[in-house]
């Protein structure tokens, strides 16, 4: 299912794929497509990152559907 709420927070920023996938570094134009598609879901940091690029919250742009971090703690 198309994320229609990221599609147009990055458009109303007159934003393209490439653009945003620049600001960010860590992701190519790809995975922001597949994000709009639906076909994926970014990590939790990047979806913050995306959030205050787009100034939209993290929950209107992905729902709560993100993934973990894939960061943790060695014991």
């Amino acid at each position: 299912m198309k994320n229609l709420n990221l599609i147009s927070a990055r458009k109303n920023k007159n934003l393209t794929q490439a653009e945003l996938a620049k600001i960010l570094k860590c992701v190519s134009k790809a995975a922001i497509s597949n994000w709009e598609t639906g076909y994926s879901k970014p990590r939790l940091e990047v979806a913050m990152a995306v959030s205050k690029i787009l100034e939209k919250d993290v929950v209107f742009l992905f729902g709560y559907n993100v993934q973990d971090s894939c960061t943790k703690k060695l014991a």
